[in-house]
């Protein structure tokens, strides 16, 4: 089944499609692949309960101030899920896979934090696989990989013009190594390796999970997306 162009659907749609393909992935992992170790989809971000105060003498009128702006959070951000491969022994996180969501990029604070939390996955020796089915945007021009692996090595990475949405697996060996697969809207996805250790890796089976996951997704939105690929 070809790579959908999901710019076509609401968010919304988007997160409940991802919901459904983490959980194909995950079984996937856990049935097929994994022996010492286990898949599980894990909140990303973890939010603190809320800080309640005394609202006696708080004021409640506008401040009186002569500039007033407002931002508005993409709520997708704080729902998003990353699936976490654990050892058996300890329960230790060997490795992550993150799919990215429209939220990610919503916002420059969204997209830096995103990037700066695959980074510190892999300095803490955490393998990860990224999946982006989102084109470039101004914070990302030449994909999300581009913006990760410029943190280590300064040499440009530029996306081919006509496949401009990324996979990417990356070992967090003492020499961290990135192993990118340009594709587009249209094509099928291809296996990618999710590394296990610096140089042992299994081969996700993204094409078949997606195809399942899609088979979920509600028959208006199939057939607009559908509609875009024929």
């Amino acid at each position: 089944m070809p790579i959908h162009d999901w710019t076509r659907v609401h968010s919304g749609t988007y997160h409940s499609f991802h919901i459904s393909w983490c959980t194909q992935i995950r079984d996937a992992l856990n049935i097929h692949l994994l022996n010492d170790c286990y898949a599980q989809i894990e909140p990303s971000i973890q939010t603190a309960e809320p800080f309640y105060v005394d609202v006696e003498n708080v004021a409640v009128s506008a401040p009186r101030v002569k500039l007033v702006d407002e931002a508005e959070m993409d709520d997708y951000v704080l729902k998003r899920r990353t699936i976490v491969i654990r050892h058996n022994t300890g329960d230790r996180i060997i490795a992550l896979l993150e799919i990215v969501s429209p939220g990610n990029k919503s916002s420059k604070h969204a997209f830096e934090s995103f990037v700066e939390k695959a980074v510190e996955a892999l300095y803490r020796g955490y393998h990860l696989m990224i999946i982006d089915l989102f084109p470039p945007t101004v914070r990302d021009p030449e994909g999300i990989h581009s913006a990760i692996w410029h943190e280590f090595n300064d040499s440009a990475f530029a996306l081919p013009k006509e496949l401009p949405l990324t996979l990417a697996a990356y070992s967090a060996g003492q020499r961290k190594k990135a192993y990118v697969e340009p594709t587009a809207v249209g094509r099928e996805l291809i296996e990618m390796p999710l590394f296990l250790t610096e140089d042992r890796y299994i081969n996700v089976p993204l094409e078949e999970t997606y195809q399942l996951a899609f088979h979920g997704v509600a028959r208006k939105f199939q057939a607009l997306l559908n509609a875009t690929i024929s």
